[in-house]
């Protein structure tokens, strides 16, 4: 199944068009035609199965035949993660996050960290093109880039975790993790997280863990993170 995407679509919609850069891939790219089926979602869950009435690159017009909706997941992940120095790494992420099944993404910016301004349009498409990629329903959510003092004074629902590289007491993450609990996971730079702000994190509550016995990126932990989540919560 070819997925598309709408966001302004819902169970009361009947016909929309595409907009112009999407309706030239449908017609000129994948040379559909009226009458021919195309599959849309638009992010909340929701499959729309359409026909095309009007096979036009340039307004792409279709109507709704049936419609089915996904039930949301019992748990709802979000990695708090200090974006890479290369952005192609923390872009990367985002692709594989997605695909295996993320629910938001919030940057954060850390004493250490190398990069501190970012470029939330590019990566909403490397987000929106990895759920239609992967057939997913649900389009993760990307949260503006915050500074980590901010973010964990803000209140997170279920579980928070920090991981950290210091020798500390941690526990593994597969050992406190839970099915269907909301789970909140920060992650940090290259250097890691200061001292001072590991001690913010744990005076707000948040829980110390290891990811494993190697020193892993900072792309790759939120990586391992995300699928021990998702792995735990399959059914």
């Amino acid at each position: 199944m070819q997925l598309f995407y709408n966001p302004t679509i819902n169970e009361t919609t009947e016909n929309f068009s595409f907009d112009k850069e999407e309706s030239k891939h449908i017609i000129k790219v994948l040379r559909k035609k009226d009458s021919d089926i195309l599959y849309v979602t638009n992010g909340l869950g929701y499959l729309f199965k359409t026909e095309i009435t009007l096979a036009s690159d340039n307004k792409c017009t279709v109507k709704i035949i049936s419609f089915e909706k996904s039930a949301p997941s019992k748990f709802h992940l979000h990695l708090a993660v200090a974006p890479t120095k290369m952005n192609d790494r923390f872009e990367w992420f985002l692709e594989k996050a997605t695909e295996i099944g993320i629910d938001e993404i919030t940057p954060i910016i850390c004493d250490r960290s190398e990069r501190k301004v970012i470029n939330n349009e590019r990566f909403d498409k490397i987000i929106l093109a990895a759920m239609k990629q992967s057939n997913e329903l649900f389009l993760p959510k990307l949260n503006e880039a915050i500074s980590f003092k901010e973010f964990v004074k803000q209140k997170q629902e279920g579980l928070n975790f920090i991981a950290h590289c210091e020798e500390t007491n941690k526990k593994t993450l597969k050992s406190v993790l839970k099915p269907s609990k909301n789970i909140t996971l920060l992650i940090g730079p290259e250097g890691d997280f200061t001292e001072k702000e590991i001690e913010l994190a744990l005076d707000t509550n948040y829980i110390p863990v290891s990811l494993g016995n190697t020193r892993l990126r900072t792309e790759t932990a939120a990586i391992v993170a995300c699928h021990s989540v998702v792995f735990v919560n399959e059914e």
